[in-house]
């Protein structure tokens, strides 16, 4: 990192931030997610932004002669990562059984080291790590559609005394190709109540489009 910081070298450090910033922020926001285009990218220039500051403060480093106070400029960068990690943590959703947004998440975390990478002046760093980021975002989401995962459930049945017992239900949920984990019954008023804790394998590609 030069201690000299031209106008060139802002312009040219600022422009690959940008690009890589919509690159990467342009898949989500084609999905829809909550932290998009706009998200993506005002997340990495401010990183830039910051570690151009830095580059600023480079002579300022250290401690004066007469001062017993040290200028610590990783701190700066320090604070950058962990004020992502809030925002990151911000866009991550629980939806019962269902998490969402951790990959919206991640991704806020990692154009920020993207843009420390371009604010840094470390440009041949900063574009592979934007194309290693595009292959992890476009390129697995075949891999992951592919993939089998267990999905799980619970179940309540309300049945009359007349009803199929615990191992018939039991028995038909697993001819649905349903794996039953915990079955628990609930008895009154002449009724049965059944919860059952269920899972089955199915492939990314089976579920319905959000």
């Amino acid at each position: 990192m030069p201690v000299d910081l031209t106008w060139p070298d802002l312009v040219v450090r600022l422009l690959c931030t940008l690009i890589a910033g919509a690159v990467i922020g342009y898949d989500r926001g084609e999905h829809g997610k909550a932290a998009g285009l706009r998200t993506t990218v005002l997340v990495c220039t401010a990183a830039s932004v910051a570690m151009l500051q830095m580059n600023y403060l480079l002579p300022l480093a250290g401690r004066p002669s007469d001062s017993f106070i040290t200028n610590d400029l990783m701190r700066l960068l320090l604070g950058i990562l962990t004020g992502v990690g809030f925002i990151g943590g911000g866009a991550i959703l629980r939806r019962g059984s269902l998490i969402v947004g951790v990959t919206t998440a991640a991704t806020l975390w990692y154009v920020t080291v993207v843009g420390l990478c371009f604010g840094g002046g470390q440009v041949l760093l900063g574009w592979l790590a934007t194309a290693i980021g595009v292959v992890e975002l476009w390129g697995l989401r075949s891999v992951e559609n592919v993939m089998s995962y267990e999905q799980h459930a619970s179940l309540a049945l309300t049945l009359d005394q007349n009803g199929p017992d615990e191992s018939e239900v039991q028995r038909r949920l697993e001819a649905a190709a349903l794996t039953v984990r915990d079955i628990s019954l609930r008895s009154g008023s002449g009724m049965r109540t059944l919860t059952l804790n269920v899972s089955r394998q199915r492939r990314r590609s089976e579920a319905a489009p959000a």
